[in-house]
């Protein structure tokens, strides 16, 4: 079996296999929404800082790759502000907001984007795709996590007072949830002091990416709701204007100019259109926010790209 073969066979294995079983357990009443919400902390919680520490551990330390955290910074915060600013601000729920806005910043990048770019540009777009979406993860736990948190204590009703601001602003940053942030910064110290890490972490590595997709994507098919999602399709028209229309537009404008290296440049563009992730999902609803909008923005977005985006890539690009 061929490596693009054996790519496109993980999108399968690790993508819409853990989807379907995740569903079926829910109509099939076989795991409780406890555990459900216990696979998902252990995603972020200890998944998730696993896999950040040793990924930014063997990053590549080079002035070159300096494009790649700002693209990596643009492409959550551009389609954040933005879909704030003309969309969510106008929805008087912060529950809906949150979870609008969630969904508008985090875009399936490391997934199927990684999967995309690989098939166009072999390990080359790959490696670029993961590099971008390391910084996606440091701003899920730095920007995400704690704006989800605010709109949570907004929809309680807890109004931030002078004297209880610096309470609050422990609550959003300093819970497990941010942990991946400190595996991030763990990892970034030993790269930095020239510690190599051990080649048997590789394949440690490479099992845990399997193990995060599912512990990511099965408690995401627990909370699908197709009839939730029917009722949501007309809330999130402007995040599919956004994600497959403006964001692909802004950014050819932007990368073309500046990224020399055609790889580079297309791949960008390529993860620009990639739907909205997994993790806006698993946010919602770590936050209690509106779960039904992000899952439904996940499932609409996904298909839209495996089925019509990424084709008009590949033809476009290859």
């Amino acid at each position: 079996m061929d490596t693009t073969t054996l790519r496109l066979l993980f999108v399968v294995t690790d993508l819409i296999a853990p989807l379907v079983v995740g569903y079926l357990f829910k109509k099939r009443h076989l795991i409780t929404q406890r555990t459900n919400d216990r696979l998902i902390k252990f995603n972020i919680i200890i998944v998730n800082t696993i896999l950040s520490l040793l990924s930014f551990w063997v990053l590549p330390l080079s002035w070159s790759l300096l494009l790649l955290p700002l693209f990596g910074f643009y492409l959550v915060l551009f389609p954040g502000g933005v879909g704030y600013l003309l969309f969510a601000r106008r929805l008087a729920d912060y529950l809906d907001r949150g979870a609008y806005v969630a969904s508008a910043m985090l875009a399936n990048l490391g997934t199927l984007g990684g999967v995309c770019a690989f098939i166009l540009y072999n390990e080359q777009g790959f490696a670029y795709t993961q590099l971008i979406g390391a910084f996606q993860n440091m701003l899920l736990c730095l920007v995400v996590f704690p704006y989800a948190h605010f709109c949570q204590m907004k929809a309680a009703g807890r109004e931030v007072q002078h004297h209880s601001r610096l309470h609050d602003l422990r609550e959003m940053f300093l819970t497990p949830n941010q942990m991946c942030l400190v595996g991030m910064i763990v990892g970034l110290t030993l790269n930095a002091c020239g510690i190599e890490r051990p080649a048997a972490f590789g394949p440690v590595f490479q099992s845990l990416v399997h193990i995060g997709a599912w512990s990511a994507m099965l408690p995401v098919g627990f909370l699908l709701s197709f009839g939730a999602a029917k009722r949501n399709l007309g809330r999130i028209k402007s995040l599919t204007f956004l994600r497959f229309v403006l964001m692909p537009i802004v950014t050819y404008l932007i990368a073309k100019p500046i990224v020399a290296d055609p790889i580079l440049r297309h791949t960008i563009i390529i993860l620009s259109c990639c739907p909205t992730a997994i993790n806006a999902v698993l946010s919602t609803r770590l936050y209690k926010l509106n779960v039904d909008l992000a899952a439904t923005s996940f499932l609409v977005t996904t298909a839209a790209y495996l089925v019509v985006i990424f084709p008009i890539l590949f033809f476009l690009m290859k």
